[in-house]
């Protein structure tokens, strides 16, 4: 399994049904997880795919309709109670943060982990989270209520040392990330060795953007631009497109044009309406459109990388 690995829980929409969970994802990046949004079943579905409770460290919620969060208090209990350590992030607006703390104060007042909060202003594009090689930016989203969507980026990678070189130049242990970074050598008689005799291109960075709830925004194309996996919502097919309008949703069709728009590399489509009986339709319109298009399913891991 690569690095960079999405992890389908839940992709259904509001109304409960028998063949899909609500929205749930888990990214998988170098073995730190990190959920978005935890609809109910959420910490069931993690048992299902072998996801550890102990690495989750980070939950991203997107809005507060109930099938995007109301996972969540049942999940931090069994953590709790699973006695994990650290500490558990969850990302979510002023309104949430009051709302999910009264939930853990009455529910789970004595736990092992520290809760933290991270405030999210959902009408500006901003950085949520800053790690060493990731990071993570929340975007506004068009829906009935305050929404956004997630843009997991990989910063870029080091180049590959040549190993003949750098043990034939003896260079010191103390410069290799330097060099690995970009940086000359210089020998101790002055001679300049430039990188690109030393290194080999780094390996190139990959994306995934999350964007669900939504009714369809042309200039979301601008946000998601280039991203090698976009996930889109797409509630509905087009003969209910009046529905998607409507309730601020978005059609399968307008999913692929959103993703033909922004050249992003493969379009996963979700949050379905319990009203189809499968996804076929929802293919179909899309693929006319931007042909690398899937329908995510529970249980679905697709791995992240580049399609440069």
């Amino acid at each position: 399994m690569s690095e960079f690995n999405l992890n389908i829980l839940g992709c259904g929409s509001a109304t409960p049904s028998l063949r899909h969970l609500p929205a749930c994802q888990v990214v998988d990046y170098r073995g730190q997880l990190m959920m978005v949004d935890c609809g109910e079943g959420a910490q069931l579905s993690m048992r299902r795919l072998g996801l550890k409770f102990s690495r989750l460290g980070h939950i991203f919620i997107s809005h507060l309709h109930g099938d995007h969060c109301l996972g969540l208090p049942g999940l931090l209990s069994t953590l709790a109670l699973h006695q994990k350590g650290g500490s558990l992030t969850v990302h979510t607006f002023a309104d949430g943060v009051e709302m999910f703390s009264r939930m853990m104060d009455f529910f789970c007042r004595e736990r092992t982990f520290e809760l933290k909060f991270n405030v999210i202003d959902p009408t500006k594009r901003g950085v949520v989270l800053d790690l060493p090689s990731l990071t993570v930016e929340s975007f506004p989203l068009r829906h009935r209520v305050p929404c956004v969507g997630y843009l997991f980026r990989e910063k870029p990678k080091q180049r590959h040392l040549v190993g003949d070189l750098v043990r034939f130049y003896n260079i010191p242990v103390s410069q290799l990330k330097a060099i690995k970074d970009g940086a000359d050598f210089v020998t101790p008689d002055g001679v300049v060795v430039p990188n690109d005799r030393l290194t080999t291109p780094a390996d190139p960075s990959a994306s995934y953007a999350y964007c669900s709830d939504t009714v369809y925004s042309p200039q979301l194309a601008e946000v998601v631009r280039g991203v090698d996996l976009l996930y889109h919502e797409a509630t509905y097919a087009d003969d209910s497109a009046h529905k998607a309008r409507a309730r601020f949703h978005s059609t399968a069709s307008e999913a692929a044009r959103i993703a033909r728009d922004a050249g992003v590399g493969a379009l996963v489509l979700g949050h379905f309406s319990n009203a189809y009986n499968s996804e076929a339709r929802h293919l179909e319109e899309a693929r006319a459109i931007f042909p690398d298009t899937i329908a995510a399913r529970e249980g679905l891991v697709i791995e992240v990388r580049s399609k440069k």
